[in-house]
């Protein structure tokens, strides 16, 4: 009987804290680790001392290795007979490519478990207090990538998303910002929507900046925003300052 197995874990959107207990059982036991870009150091930390980390993460225009070469590696070592981990920043299977590897793992009759992760939408938006809805202001979000499987922003259906949601949360669109707000301005979304970008969200760095649609792609030149980051357009960014102001006053009658 097979002992082939890979567990394809979701590390949480950067917060060490943030990743679940399942998981980190699984980084604790493993023999082999193959962890992406946006996995903290302190994750794997936690890793055998004998364990096997493997570095294959993709940052925009250049990739450590091939999605190719990662599904090799996989089989190889799961074929081995070792406790593997595929270990991905957010959620495996939310702009993660878990699906992708799944399917590689399932083609080649290795058995696999995907362990879900906090994807980075969520975490960001409890960590900066943006709820992504908000009875009143919004009842749906959608999480998008900035741009296309074929890397161009214009196949990504910006005339459907600048209306039927009322949160947008955009993966991998700074580099794409500026079109990406002139589409969504061509196809009605009010200027004045409020908006944040949300630089490396739920961890020590994080970096909040807010304004509108219409002065994002200013926003992100004049405050330097690099990835990773988020970006958020809707209503409920508003909520935002309301719950910080009423932070502010809650704190000065205790201090005082």
């Amino acid at each position: 009987m097979s002992t082939s197995f890979v567990s394809i874990i979701g590390a949480g959107p950067g917060d060490p804290e943030l990743i679940t207990v399942k998981a980190l059982k699984r980084i604790q036991t493993a023999d082999v680790i193959l962890y992406d870009r946006l996995v903290n150091d302190q994750l794997l930390a936690k890793a055998r001392e004998d364990a096997l980390c493997i570095y294959c993460g993709k940052a925009p225009g250049l990739h450590s290795m091939s999605q190719e070469m990662i599904g090799r590696m996989l089989i190889t070592h799961a074929t081995e007979g070792k406790r593997v981990v595929r270990l991905k920043g957010g959620d495996p299977f939310i702009f993660g490519r878990g699906g992708e590897e799944a399917l590689v793992l399932a083609q080649a009759g290795i058995a696999f478990e995907v362990i879900p992760g906090i994807t980075s939408a969520v975490g960001t938006s409890a960590s900066t207090l943006i709820p992504l809805t908000h009875r009143g202001l919004a009842s749906s979000f959608a999480c998008v990538t900035g741009t296309g499987s074929d890397g161009n922003v214009s196949s990504v259906r910006w005339d459907l998303l600048a209306h039927s949601v009322d949160t947008l949360v955009i993966y991998m669109g700074i580099s794409q910002l500026s079109d990406i707000q002139r589409e969504l301005l061509h196809h009605g979304k009010h200027s004045s929507t409020p908006a944040a970008l949300v630089e490396r969200g739920t961890t020590s760095q994080e970096r909040i900046i807010t304004g509108t649609l219409a002065e994002l792609q200013s926003l992100s030149v004049s405050e330097d925003v690099s990835n990773p980051a988020l970006i958020i357009i809707g209503e409920a960014v508003r909520v935002r300052e309301q719950l910080i102001q009423l932070q502010r006053a809650t704190n000065a009658s205790m201090t005082g």
